[in-house]
């Protein structure tokens, strides 16, 4: 029974993870027994095991659970006779599939990379004024040819697409000049690999390996920062590759200079070539990200109809980063095709209610008042007293709109904090704003604005 199942599964797993993914990691596993809630595994190495773990053990559980199994847990144990680690000198010999398999993702055995996500390539990354600069440059590093900026290093906050754009890089140098050594890892494993090279006393094997690549790509490297001997050997593979005219990407959180306890040497190497900041996403390109998104789900769940206004109201809403919009709307269609409903504003506020009120605490009416009573410099104790001269009610309706759309606030709460108004002034003012929207180019500007003020 069990290796019928493990069959079934590693099936799924191709389609799930990809082809080069499976034939590196999952097609040397061996299901040995199903048992009391337990899948155990026979793998070549420990550090296989481990990589497998880290990396494949939930996409693993979730297709045995699917194929019925009711699985809790995943153990690994080595096989009778393997090596006791991977190491430079003793990798695993993987079955090759069909097709000729470049380095890139199957690291050729001896590249120590991390799996590259199949989804995040060129054709997925939607792009927009935040992070326009970052996809040229990707894209012409990702061409293959000579660049003038080496080392190119992204920076910007949680799920702004910094990692995406390194996996699309490393899949379009694949697909355009196979016979490239490509490494992409992130700055933990770089750190792990070392550790392990120093522990077996490997550092020579280690060196060859990171100085052989053509392009190395980094990710997250702020969690170097305050590792002494970690930082010694980034900086003298830096050194190296650069000096080889090879190709180096890198990622943070922060600009190279604003990473705490990394060491001057190292910021002023990374800051040498081109450093590029992703901005938080706006409300054009979030909505950009939700109609690709729509596409696709549009494919998964047959039949669903998504009314007007749901997508453009989601991107004006949630604005913390594009996995907390993307995961939003995953839950939304799969909510609505449960219950086979149609996805309304009524059913997209009820469904992701947690949601956005985790995205309305950082905006308050309060903050919205300010910001519009500074844009068309009028005090704000006349924005919320009872003056009704038009260069005060104006700004004022714009307020009202904003509030109401930005925040989850009821008409009478917003009232309350215009002064005491009644929820009718409100709605009047509400409406007023819509209606000028239509022929006032003027107030769409100032509105478009404020709303990039306000939801930074």
């Amino acid at each position: 029974m069990p290796n019928k199942a493990w069959g079934l599964v590693r099936e799924n797993l191709v389609a799930r993870i990809g082809k080069n993914n499976y034939a590196t990691w999952i097609e040397p596993l061996k299901l040995t027994m199903l048992k009391n809630g337990v899948a155990h595994f026979e793998v070549p190495t420990t550090f296989f095991g481990n990589w497998v773990s880290r990396n494949f053990s939930d996409h693993i559980k979730s297709q045995l659970n699917e194929s019925g199994q009711g699985v809790e847990r995943i153990e690994f144990s080595v096989m009778r006779g393997a090596m006791p680690e991977l190491t430079a000198a003793n990798a695993p010999v993987v079955k090759p599939p069909a097709k000729p398999v470049s380095r890139l993702s199957r690291n050729d055995d001896d590249l120590p990379g991390a799996p590259l996500d199949a989804r995040f390539t060129f054709d997925s990354f939607v792009v927009g004024k935040p992070n326009e600069l970052a996809h040229a440059a990707a894209r012409r590093v990702a061409e293959g040819g000579p660049v003038s900026f080496n080392p190119l290093f992204l920076y910007g906050g949680v799920g702004l697409g910094k990692t995406h754009l390194m996996h699309a890089m490393a899949h379009e140098l694949q697909a355009r000049q196979p016979q490239l050594r490509v490494l992409y890892l992130s700055a933990e494993q770089f750190m792990y690999r070392f550790v392990q090279a120093l522990r077996e006393r490997q550092i020579m094997d280690f060196k060859e390996i990171f100085r052989s690549v053509d392009v190395l790509m980094v990710d997250d490297v702020q969690f170097i920062a305050g590792k002494d001997s970690t930082q010694e050997e980034f900086f003298h593979t830096f050194n190296a590759l650069v000096d080889q005219n090879k190709q180096i990407v890198i990622s943070a959180d922060r600009a190279p200079g604003e990473i705490k306890d990394l060491e001057e040497r190292i910021k002023s190497r990374l800051q040498c070539g081109l450093v590029v900041d992703l901005h938080p996403t706006d409300y054009e390109l979030r909505l950009g990200i939700l109609q690709q998104k729509v596409e696709f789900y549009r494919s998964q769940y047959k039949g669903l109809v998504i009314a007007g206004g749901v997508l453009e109201f989601l991107a004006h809403r949630i604005t913390t980063n594009v996995r907390v919009l993307e995961g939003a709307l995953t839950r939304l269609f799969a909510f609505a095709s449960l219950v086979g409903r149609e996805i309304t504003l009524e059913l997209a506020q009820d469904c992701l209610a947690d949601i956005l009120r985790a995205s309305d605490r950082k905006l308050t009416i309060e903050e919205i008042q300010r910001k519009v009573a500074e844009h068309y410099n009028i005090r704000l104790s006349d924005m919320i007293g009872p003056k009704r001269l038009r260069n005060i009610a104006r700004p004022r309706q714009v307020a009202m709109y904003l509030s109401k759309q930005l925040t989850l606030r009821s008409l009478p709460e917003i009232g309350r904090r215009f002064g005491g108004r009644d929820h009718t002034t409100i709605m009047h003012g509400v409406k007023k704003i819509e209606e000028l929207m239509a022929t006032d180019s003027q107030l769409s500007d100032d509105l478009l604005l404020l709303r990039r003020l306000l939801q930074g």
